[in-house]
């Protein structure tokens, strides 16, 4: 069957979809096999990496919003060079990613938080998911304080701002990290995820590790309960929050990937890292980060927000973020796109990560996530042998 056009909508302001004119295979069908290998292997590219055949197919998918934009670039690359699959992504949280693929109504999740224990004990007899970590970002805290474009603060002050103890932009602790800056009195407006997400995961795991305060009363999560503020789903959410109400939110704060600061023309705050430098969120710190920490990365593949990792220049609150997939697929059209999907998505596709304010895998995870993608079959045969 011949795909002749794409199909581009938004479901809510951050959800991505793309949809073939003519939808080709639902989630959970009956197995496909391809006519480019019958027995379910992949055929290999000229540079070696698997392709995905030429039976269509379309891979429906759910989860972070945290790697959306990078997902959108990679779906529009991947579909350009092989038009026989489409994605059908919806950008809706962490949450809703690890519970779509738990109860297997997608093909894939997406979430910035390894998967729990117990979320793995809850998925169906038999099935086993693996982590495939895709990219790493940094989690800042964005803010709309008109004539400031550049403020420090610390663990101390935004676990003060999130717990409600700290309320005016020109508090005490905030104006003694920021020397000579003139700080208005004016009243914070606390902005947070409204749903369950990787992004909230990462910040209340910086706010739980520095604050004993936020430990003792809040706790780290994909939820918490908040204290103060005001919620809003999505990264995206958060952002046109912080940004676009200006008469709730003149003053306001919030957290964030670094892409959506960048596109939403945001300014975020430096925060101070273990050697007591002020780091702006960038792809160097954290890759920074990420190398310091590499000798702890587990070998399940469930890394934790890596939190003050050590260095000079290392930023505070760095996150993997991870595709989480079926090792057994029924579908074997669909098990050789996917196979060849996170082959190309672990090489060319790391190359187009920096530009879009995600940074590389190091390589050494990259290899090892490329052989995790082996470990993948259809109907117990390996697609990627």
């Amino acid at each position: 069957m011949q795909l002749t056009s794409l199909v581009r909508r938004s479901v809510r302001p951050g959800a991505i979809v793309l949809a073939a004119a003519v939808v080709v295979a639902a989630c959970g069908g009956a197995a496909t096999p391809s006519s480019a290998s019958p027995s379910g292997a992949a055929a290999s590219s000229a540079a070696g990496l698997p392709n995905p055949g030429a039976t269509s197919v379309t891979l429906q998918g759910a989860g972070a919003t945290f790697p959306a934009p990078l997902y959108q670039t990679w779906f529009d690359a991947f579909t350009g060079k092989y038009a026989s699959v489409q994605f059908n992504y919806q950008s809706n949280g962490s949450g809703a990613g690890i519970k779509a693929i738990t109860e297997q109504t997608v093909d894939f999740g997406a979430s910035d938080a390894p998967m729990k224990d117990d979320e793995i004990k809850a998925l169906a007899a038999g099935a086993k998911l693996l982590h495939i970590p895709t990219a790493l970002g940094a989690v800042v805290a964005i803010y709309n304080i008109p004539g400031i474009t550049d403020l420090n603060l610390d663990g101390d002050t935004l676990a003060g701002i999130y717990l409600g103890t700290i309320t005016k932009w020109n508090d005490p602790k905030i104006a003694a990290l920021n020397t000579g800056a003139t700080l208005p009195a004016l009243d914070i407006q606390v902005v947070h995820r409204a749903d369950g997400s990787g992004t909230t995961n990462a910040f209340t795991t910086y706010l739980d590790t520095v604050s004993p305060d936020w430990h003792s009363k809040i706790g780290a999560g994909k939820s918490v309960n908040w204290p103060v503020g005001i919620g809003s789903p999505g990264n995206d959410g958060v952002a046109g929050a912080v940004k676009n109400l200006p008469s709730q939110t003149v003053g306001a704060i919030g957290y964030v990937e670094l892409t959506y600061a960048t596109s939403a023309g945001l300014s975020s705050a430096k925060l101070k890292n273990a050697a007591g430098t002020f780091v702006a969120g960038s792809t160097d710190g954290v890759t920074a980060a990420a190398e310091a920490a590499l000798a702890n990365f587990p070998a399940d593949f469930r890394q934790k927000p890596i939190i003050n990792g050590a260095g000079d220049t290392s930023y505070p609150i760095a996150s993997y973020t991870y595709l989480l997939v079926p090792t057994d697929w029924k579908d074997a059209g669909k098990a050789q796109a996917i196979v060849a999907f996170l082959a190309w998505a672990l090489n060319d596709g790391q190359g187009l990560e920096k530009d879009l304010g995600y940074a590389p895998l190091p390589t050494t995870i990259r290899d090892k996530a490329l052989t995790e993608v082996h470990l993948i079959t259809a109907n117990g045969a390996p697609v990627w042998p």
